[in-house]
């Protein structure tokens, strides 16, 4: 699903506008940071104006574009903490725990 108009320069990145959050880790685990890099740099000067977009619409109701950039916005934050704090996709210090998450926002 394209992006709207106005986000169309973020369109390369529509693989990260995943729908739930396990998908958006899995992303992020199998992405290198230079990935998600470029993802957080194209994105990060546009969240404002993305989010403002967002709100124009009622959560139950967005239009599929809207979603889909919601869903855009949603892998920028998973790879903020790499990308700015870590400089690797996983938690540092972790080992091999794992939170699963058992349910997404209602829609």
């Amino acid at each position: 699903m394209p992006l709207p108009a106005e986000f169309a320069d973020l369109e390369r990145f529509q693989d990260w506008a995943l729908p739930t959050e396990p998908e958006r880790y899995a992303k992020r685990l199998a992405s290198s940071m230079d990935e998600m890099q470029a993802l957080y740099d194209a994105a990060m000067p546009r969240l404002e104006a993305a989010l403002d977009h967002c709100d124009k619409y009622d959560f139950a109701d967005l239009p599929d574009d809207v979603r889909t950039l919601m869903h855009l916005l949603q892998s920028v934050v998973m790879v903020s903490f790499p990308v700015e704090c870590w400089s690797q996709p996983r938690v540092p210090d972790s080992g091999a725990a794992y939170l699963d998450l058992i349910a997404e926002p209602g829609f």
